[in-house]
């Protein structure tokens, strides 16, 4: 887990709506210092309630030292996270928060399409401003519910006719297939969304080039059960600190690492926020992230080990 030596004291500066169900804040260190730099699609931990840690997409300018900005959809039903900012949370309290982390880098490109589903428009609003500083082309297509429900539209505004805003109570969903249907030349896509938006973009790129697709997830892509009952046990070395140990078919490599006594960063533990990712020297991994792109995965170089196995009887760790 992120322990207390890895986070920052900040300060809740302000609370804004953006939406219907959208908060945004502004979190400004206690001390009054200059917060990192952070490249577009980065996030933040936001350590918040009886340990609970969440990750939010920063939104903000990153190039203000001043300051960061995210924003959170309330999800009345999820796992208390975003109920504690929107319920409890207020200007003036205090969280601990950690460093930027980029787990969806924006990579340049003369040409990008945007696709944004609900919140999944927090990552997007930086990569859109870093793109008109490229002097890159681009496309946002923004889909939701309705007008109320989707946040940043004043600021989108401002970007005329290259921002397509699409509702579902008016217009129906995106046109994926009108998007997506041919592969573009010298092209990136960067989606983020609800889970139902991202598999139907993946299913729309088959004749994309390999890693002109980059998604991020808010939550973990199910594991089929027909997989998770094939399970057996691997033997996992460290490498480093010469612990060996054998993870049973019903626990993940990083549970049984930790009561063998081995500290790994973690956060999320579903495989979609990138802590725990380690280094592979020997073996093959079985991957079970959201994160990594398939090529990535293909390599066998790094492994999420708060939910992927291995494919070979053993596997050796830089750890």
């Amino acid at each position: 887990m992120t322990t207390d030596a890895d986070t920052i004291p900040m300060m809740v500066r302000q609370m804004r709506v953006e939406s219907s169900g959208v908060v945004s804040l502004r979190l400004e260190r206690q001390d009054g210092g200059a917060v990192d730099r952070w490249t577009p699609g980065a996030h933040l931990d936001l350590h918040l309630n009886r340990g609970t840690i969440r990750q939010y997409s920063l939104c903000g300018d990153p190039d203000d030292k001043t300051g960061y900005r995210v924003a959170i959809l309330h999800e009345v039903t999820g796992r208390g996270g975003s109920r504690h900012v929107h319920e409890t949370l207020r200007p003036g309290d205090s969280l601990s928060v950690s460093a930027p982390r980029n787990n969806f880098e924006l990579l340049p490109s003369p040409r990008y399409v945007f696709i944004a589903g609900g919140i999944g428009i927090t990552p997007i609003l930086a990569m859109i401003g870093e793109a008109e500083r490229m002097g890159a082309e681009w496309e946002l297509h923004y889909g939701g519910r309705a007008r109320a429900s989707m946040a940043f539209l004043d600021e989108l505004s401002g970007y005329g006719d290259r921002v397509h805003v699409v509702t579902e109570e008016a217009d129906g969903i995106l046109d994926l297939a009108g998007i997506l249907g041919t592969a573009r030349e010298e092209t990136l896509v960067y989606a983020c969304g609800p889970e139902g938006l991202l598999g139907a973009v993946e299913g729309y790129t088959d004749s994309w080039p390999d890693g002109a697709i980059r998604l991020e997830r808010f939550k973990a892509k199910e594991i089929p059960a027909d997989t998770l009952a094939g399970d057996r046990p691997v033997r996992v070395i460290c490498e480093r600190s010469g612990i060996s140990a054998t993870v049973a078919p019903d626990r993940t490599i990083l549970d049984t690492l930790e009561e063998s006594g081995v500290d790994v960063p973690n956060s999320c533990r579903e495989g979609i926020c990138g802590t725990c990712e380690t280094r592979v020297l020997a073996g093959t991994p079985d991957h079970r992230d959201s994160l990594l792109s398939s090529s990535e995965q293909e390599s066998g170089t790094t492994i999420m080990i708060c939910v992927s196995r291995a494919r070979s009887d053993e596997l050796v760790l830089d750890l």
